[in-house]
């Protein structure tokens, strides 16, 4: 029987696991002995958990997204206009997201959020509030211009994330962050006293 007090620090450590593995790998083609073997618990454990891996790989998705809103919504606090997304655009990029086993599970997110319909709806919550998040800042533009800057800056954003999970594109958090902030100078050259919009 598992020990009682221990299934916070058990789930966490199946979600590391599975974070771990899915890097390693760079694919889905993990399976849960391999993650209940790096987290040091039984297979059967891990099955008690989470049921199956379809499961696991839910909880460790909506791990990331919730540790990425813990990280966005202090980092945009008391900021207004450009500053705002700015500091959106960098903790998105971040070191700590920008590394290489969670850019994997972004990929495998992206994938089997096609097939599997929780994924899909969490993707889509991913979706909606990355777009809420980059629309707040932008409030002093004409909506359509400032839905079309949001929309460009989320492609942005998550194509980075698949390019390099693809081996492609940028190789590192700074030069991520230095190539949508460009973009975002750019769309914002028509608007210049927007850049400069005090703080909050």
């Amino acid at each position: 029987m598992p020990k009682i007090g221990m299934e916070p620090i058990r789930r966490r450590a199946l979600i590391d696991a599975a974070i771990s593995a899915i890097g390693e790998r760079g694919a889905l083609n993990v399976t849960m002995s391999d993650i209940a073997g790096r987290a040091g618990v039984s297979t059967a454990l891990a099955h008690h958990y989470f049921g199956g891996k379809d499961d696991l790989l839910f909880a460790t998705m909506r791990h990331i997204l919730s540790q990425l809103g813990n990280e966005v919504r202090p980092a945009m606090a008391g900021l207004a206009g450009a500053d705002r997304v700015r500091a959106i655009i960098a903790v998105n990029l971040s070191p700590d997201q920008f590394r290489p086993e969670i850019i994997a599970a972004w990929l495998a997110f992206y994938v089997e959020a096609r097939r599997d319909a929780a994924l899909g709806r969490l993707f889509r919550i991913y979706v909606h509030r990355l777009h809420s998040d980059l629309m707040s800042g932008l409030t002093h533009l004409p909506r359509a211009r400032a839905v079309h800057i949001a929309r460009g800056l989320a492609a942005l954003i998550d194509g980075l994330y698949l390019r390099r999970a693809l081996g492609e594109g940028v190789e590192d958090s700074a030069a991520a962050i230095a190539l949508v902030e460009d973009y975002l100078d750019m769309a914002l050259a028509r608007h210049p006293s927007f850049g400069s919009l005090p703080h909050a």
